[in-house]
């Protein structure tokens, strides 16, 4: 009776291969590591800018027909709009998601003259805007105060508290971004390369003929990618987390279930390359279509800055993207400590596209 033929260990055997030649590969390395250890270098050695647009909430009941909210709502550099939930906006505001809330009180009348007090809540993970914020209002005060009482003592003033938050680091934002431009670059390039290789030299038409199954060969280069982005991710964020003080809110959990995340975005670019791999019959054509698929996901994903300046139906079509889920997810797991199934946006959108990508990839394969 014929011995039965182990289609994993087929997948072990190709995986070895594939990771040696992965390895060897100058392309893959310096689109997989260098680039993203550049970047992160560059972008966690910089002094962190002031974003064009400052998230501002108003706090429920605040006054909206005094003049300050006028002058508040004229601020060019301020997103302003209201709070429903108080508890929620603390949240958001510890977390780093908006830059302040603002409570307007009603016209109070003090010996005779109106009185405009405006509170503004503030925390330690937004302190790097809170000086614009402060500037801003107190212009905005100012003019309230010449158009009131011209040359007479201050009707509006502005009151500051700050609450305890993390510190939000530009490098809690970039690196994300790189562990996700890893990701994509080796799993659409490489595979794209790496099939098309074994078929263009027939190495999978011999495949062919010997009882390793399709799902085998695949599963064999998951798994080589899979080993590969797990030396890649170490070392990038490693570099991150010493040299720059990226935030893991759990520590070895978090970086842990990043990882499990990475592993949805894995099957979605790979797959990518290998329905890129599937339908170019000539090498000179993979570059060009690959970089069709990636180069706008890589402007437009949130990468190397916030999405957040776009117009809506641009914001709209980013927030659909497969790496915008996948970056969103880190970013989330990192800073804000949420545990994986604490973002079912995020896991839903990146297992969508998992299972779409899937279909297409075996339906996409060729033996030559």
């Amino acid at each position: 009776m014929a011995k039965k033929y182990s289609q994993f260990k087929a997948a072990l055997v190709m995986a070895k291969a594939s990771l040696i030649a992965t390895l060897r590969s100058p392309t893959s390395v310096v689109f997989a590591l260098l680039f993203p250890v550049i970047f992160v270098t560059v972008f966690g050695a910089m002094v962190d800018s002031t974003a064009v647009k400052v998230k501002i909430r108003l706090s429920p009941h605040s006054d909206s027909s005094g003049p300050m909210y006028a002058a508040i709502k004229a601020i060019s550099i301020f997103d302003l709009s209201y709070g429903s939930d108080s508890a929620a906006m603390l949240s958001d505001l510890k977390k780093g998601r908006i830059a302040g809330v603002l409570y307007l009180h009603a016209p109070t009348v003090i010996n005779g003259q109106p009185q405009f007090r405006t509170d503004l809540l503030g925390s330690s993970a937004v302190a790097d805007k809170m000086p614009l914020i402060q500037a801003a209002l107190q212009e905005a005060a100012s003019r309230v105060n010449q158009r009131i009482l011209p040359d007479q003592p201050a009707p509006a003033a502005i009151h500051v508290v700050n609450i305890p938050g993390r510190v939000y680091r530009q490098i809690d934002f970039i690196l994300p971004g790189q562990l996700g431009f890893s990701l994509l670059m080796a799993g659409v390039f490489s595979s794209a390369f790496l099939l098309f290789n074994l078929r263009h030299t027939l190495v999978l038409k011999r495949i062919y003929v010997t009882p390793v199954s399709r799902a085998a060969i695949l599963l064999g280069e998951m798994l080589s990618r899979l080993l590969f982005q797990i030396i890649c991710f170490i070392i990038i964020t490693a570099l991150g987390y010493f040299a720059f003080q990226f935030t893991l809110v759990n520590g070895l959990l978090t970086f842990m279930e990043m990882l499990l995340l990475s592993v949805f975005g894995l099957v979605i670019f790979m797959g990518i390359g290998f329905i890129i791999s599937g339908m170019i019959r000539n090498e000179s054509s993979i570059a060009p279509v690959a970089n069709t698929l990636t180069v706008p996901q890589i402007l437009l994903c949130g990468l190397f800055f916030p999405i957040d300046n776009y117009p809506v139906w641009l914001r709209t079509f980013c927030e659909l993207l497969p790496l915008t889920f996948f970056v969103d997810g880190l970013r989330k797991i990192a800073f804000e400590g949420l545990h994986i199934w604490q973002i079912p946006l995020q896991l839903a959108g990146l297992i969508v596209w998992g299972i779409l990508i899937a279909v297409l990839s075996i339906r996409s394969f060729k033996w030559e």
